[in-house]
């Protein structure tokens, strides 16, 4: 339940080419850490907002699904222009609420988020694609911090068979540059 399809260094890496090869017409992503650092405001990067065109383009829907408040899921869906909702009460509720909005099964359908415990975990749940990105921050609600310290030392014992046979790999220790949002 713990082991993610792919993992990645990245959501950019998702492009429409490789959604489409496998058979997925959808990307559920979480926020903190994954889109954007913990705790940020401001404007979004644009990288992120040219991947998400690209994505919207070729006809790929994009929902957030998160466990961050209300207010900040909808400021950050405002501002990369996709719908999304949280809390999301992620493992157990929230990707089949996506699921039903999108109308999509979820073979249909990619979970990207950089937590096992909710977003690979939730993912496998429901039969969904699920890719593990790094964190893009070290910064983390207190309980957060804890659980990465499992997750660490899952990813790090592959023995364990839990997160074995990913399709890339990164290790991690290895967090991304936090990238650049503006307070504007």
């Amino acid at each position: 339940m713990l082991k993610p399809k792919a993992r990645l260094k990245s959501v950019t890496d998702i492009t429409p080419e490789w959604l489409g090869v496998r058979g997925l017409k959808a990307v559920l992503l979480d926020l903190d850490n994954t889109l954007v650092p913990y705790k940020t405001y401001g404007e979004a990067p644009q990288a992120l907002l040219e991947w998400l065109q690209t994505l919207n383009e070729a006809g790929i829907q994009v929902m957030l699904v998160s466990n961050g408040s209300r207010g900040r899921v909808r400021y950050w869906c405002e501002k990369l222009g996709v719908p999304g909702f949280g809390p999301a009460g992620k493992p157990w509720f929230g990707f089949r609420k996506a699921l039903k909005r999108l109308a999509l099964s979820p073979r249909e359908v990619a979970v990207v988020g950089d937590q096992l415990f909710t977003d690979v975990l939730g993912g496998n749940l429901i039969g969904a694609y699920t890719v593990l990105v790094p964190p893009l921050s070290k910064k983390e609600m207190g309980y957060t911090r804890l659980v990465r310290k499992l997750e660490r030392w899952v990813l790090q014992n592959p023995g364990l068979g839990l997160t074995t046979g990913a399709n890339e790999e990164f290790d991690p220790k290895d967090y991304r540059p936090e990238p650049t949002i503006s307070k504007d």
